[in-house]
């Protein structure tokens, strides 16, 4: 089988001289690794003497042991096919690689593995002359959890109600966030900013795009990194979309354009011609009202946890605002839609996305739907130039604007009902998702909680 990655197959000569490339780089172990179905990176590990065996595939994985990968204790084992344009050498553990890739059952690509997922819609997109870009923020806040698990601000100082680009804050975890920004641009991702996000605790990561691909695989190692980080120094990261009732919750903002394959321009540019003077092409509009019309179903894959719903409200923060979508809506430089088209930048920027997301199946729902939307020339209508938050019921029906699903049972009825959805998962994922995330909201519902208990203990 040959090794392909986004844009390349492989010599048996090139992968020797990756390997040897890795070697002399101290590279002693390399990470064969997927994504299971929440985007979290499982992996086997090889000695780099074995590397040529791993890159065609013999490293072997019980699917059963995991996550929505479809698979019982009687099934073949899956192969992992490591994407050589992909692999990197870790800068906070330099003698180890981490190699994404697929998926393969019996020498196939296998139908639920979330990277094939997001690679067939990228393959639809290039065959009509596109590559999907994607940027994502990087939301995530440092705790430390009591003995209930309980989690707090690792910072005791760390109080304000409106902590937002608090530039104490921001240097009181200077060293941290240093050794973060070290790793990143040693892995040529070039940050462009951080601060201290408007949570107790939290912060934000900008840096380049690229395609979706190469940006799902950097959030799964963003996740792991972030991770090792904070428990080097005593503390924990989570992605946790809203851990505290009354502070702001953690998004993971997709930035989406599609650019040329043959010139790498990015053709949601208007050139002149701009439709609702947005800043964007005609194309960057089909492709945003395909998102808009297939927005429930999306936001199941994007906000994918019985907490995601916690974040998707208007207020509940004390800095007076969540910062996160009720309505699927659009806008120009407005925080208060789902979709907002930022100023002097052709892009699209959905705000229905939080840190918990498997970014794969997040992107290539989002693809899908763009794609739909271009090949029937869909028009969204005039962006609306108003503060959603504090628009009346009256206003909102007379603009027939609809409410995002206002928890995961309601989201994940959308996507379960929607063929875009099924025709983008396959089959035997689409089912698996919605019985999974099922199970997970009916878990939620039948258990009683702390609020429960102090609303009704002694009350009747």
């Amino acid at each position: 089988m040959a090794v392909t990655g986004s844009a390349h197959t492989y010599t048996e000569q090139e992968l020797a001289d990756l390997r040897d490339s890795l070697r002399e780089a101290g590279v002693e172990y390399v990470m064969a690794t997927y994504a299971d179905g929440h985007g979290i990176a499982k992996c086997k590990t090889v000695p780099i003497a074995h590397f040529g065996q791993m890159m065609n595939g013999s490293e072997l994985f019980t699917g059963a042991a995991l996550d929505l990968l479809g698979q019982s204790p009687a099934d073949d084992e899956l192969a992992v096919f490591p994407d050589p344009g992909a692999i990197v050498q870790l800068p906070w553990r330099p003698n180890v690689a981490f190699a994404p890739g697929n998926l393969y059952l019996r020498g196939e690509p296998y139908p639920m593995c979330s990277r094939t997922v997001l690679s067939r819609q990228m393959e639809r997109a290039r065959e009509r002359g596109y590559v999907f870009n994607l940027g994502m923020e990087t939301e995530f806040f440092f705790v430390c959890p009591d003995s209930q698990g309980r989690p707090h601000p690792w910072n005791p100082r760390d109080t304000l109600d409106k902590p937002c680009y608090d530039a104490v804050g921001m240097l009181e975890s200077l060293d941290f966030l240093h050794e973060m920004v070290g790793y990143l641009n040693a892995m040529g991702w070039d940050v462009h900013s951080f601060d201290h996000e408007d949570g107790n605790g939290q912060y934000e990561f900008d840096f380049s795009y690229t395609d979706a691909v190469g940006m799902a695989d950097r959030f799964m190692l963003f996740r792991m990194m972030t991770k090792e980080v904070a428990r080097s120094r005593g503390y924990e990261a989570t992605f946790m979309p809203k851990p505290w009732a009354d502070k702001t919750g953690g998004g993971a903002h997709f930035n989406m354009s599609l650019a040329s394959v043959e010139t790498g321009a990015n053709l949601f540019s208007p050139n002149g011609d701009d439709r609702y003077g947005c800043g964007i092409s005609d194309l960057g509009y089909r492709f945003l009202a395909g998102v808009l019309r297939h927005a429930p179903a999306i936001v199941a894959v994007t906000c994918p946890t019985v907490n995601s719903y916690k974040r998707l409200i208007k207020q509940g923060s004390m800095s007076g605002s969540t910062w996160a979508p009720v309505f699927m809506s659009y806008g120009r430089n407005n925080r208060t839609h789902m979709l907002r088209v930022p100023t002097k930048s052709p892009r699209v920027e959905s705000r229905a996305v939080d840190a918990s997301v498997n970014a794969y199946l997040g992107a290539a729902i989002v693809l899908a739907a763009g794609l739909e939307a271009i090949d029937a020339e869909l028009d969204p209508g005039p962006p609306i130039d108003l503060d959603m938050y504090v628009q009346s019921d009256e206003t909102i029906a007379r603009l027939g604007i609809k409410q995002l699903p206002r928890n995961l049972q309601e989201a994940i009825e959308a996507f379960e009902a929607d063929p875009l959805a099924r025709e983008t998962f396959g089959d035997e994922l689409h089912a698996a998702y919605v019985d999974f995330k099922q199970a997970e909201w009916e878990d939620y519902h039948n258990a009683i909680s702390d609020w429960e208990w102090q609303r009704y203990l002694t009350f009747f």
